[in-house]
């Protein structure tokens, strides 16, 4: 199994990139999200998170071709292994699908956004509202992930996905304990559990007026 690839970015092309690894150069599949970043850095050094497929129908007697999937980040590559879980999802069809960030894609299925989904390339009504039905719910440690100034995506910290997780649990709207999350850790910098993250939520939302 090759769960990273670190070497020169050959080329990039659509939906494909090609790593040079010494005597090897290997055909990565990338998702949509990835083309225009890792165009940037045609013959540099890169690093891709990977995941290994096989492509092909061995019951009609075809050829099973193996395949190689690339990620930028851990992050999306974690969020495409739940993606494909979805019943008429491929792996093909989730790459063409991932032309926004990760965060706004999960945020989206949390708060059962079919409308905005159908956005998405590949994604049509249906398959929007499978995509809810499978895993609306579970994405919480993905939907707060931002996205960087320049399209790329940035760790968002544990202890804010936890804390996230927990008030949504507790019953309140995930809008409003994002919001909340964002002020009580700006006006403490010091906070980084997220027991303390969600005291200093409450704090926050008993001051507010009722």
């Amino acid at each position: 199994m090759i769960a990273k690839l670190t070497g020169q970015l050959e080329s990039v092309g659509e939906g494909v990139a090609h790593i040079d690894v010494g005597d090897i150069v290997y055909e990565v599949l990338v998702p949509a999200i990835d083309i225009a970043p890792l165009t940037k850095d045609l013959g540099e050094r890169v690093v891709l998170h990977t995941i290994q497929t096989i492509e092909g129908n061995l019951a009609g007697g075809g050829a099973m071709t193996p395949r190689l999937i690339g990620f930028l980040s851990a992050t999306e590559k974690a969020f495409f292994q739940r993606f494909i879980t979805v019943k008429g999802v491929g792996v093909r069809k989730a790459l063409r699908a991932l032309t926004q960030p990760i965060g706004r894609i999960a945020a989206a299925i949390e708060n059962r956004d079919a409308k905005w989904l159908i956005s998405l390339p590949e994604i049509g009504k249906r398959t929007a509202e499978q995509v809810i039905a499978e895993l609306q719910g579970k994405l919480a440690d993905f939907a707060l992930v931002p996205a960087a100034d320049d399209g790329t995506l940035t760790a968002a910290e544990p202890f804010k996905q936890e804390a996230l997780a927990v008030l949504l649990q507790l019953g309140e709207r995930r809008n409003e304990a994002e919001r909340w999350i964002d002020q009580a850790a700006t006006a403490n910098e010091s906070i980084n559990t997220a027991e303390a993250l969600i005291q200093a939520v409450y704090r926050l939302k008993a001051r507010l007026p009722q």
